[in-house]
């Protein structure tokens, strides 16, 4: 309770530094972390490469049973 008597006797503008420093604390966390968990594994890219390899080898196999 001692730490918000101590907030309310700090000046206006004293209070809106201490907040606007949290909130931009708190966004850039959420912002990294966001990008972090997104960032971490390209899992649709790594799937698209794999079907783009099947679809190929695919083809392959059938234009070479086409000429046969």
């Amino acid at each position: 309770m001692s730490a918000f008597v101590r907030f309310g006797s700090l000046a206006p503008k004293t209070k809106n530094f201490i907040v606007a420093g949290g909130l931009t604390t708190f966004v850039f966390g959420v912002y990294f972390y966001t990008m972090r968990a997104v960032g971490g594994t390209d899992e649709l890219q790594v799937a698209i490469d794999k079907f783009e390899e099947q679809k190929d080898k695919k083809e392959i196999d059938t234009s070479r049973l086409s000429k046969s």
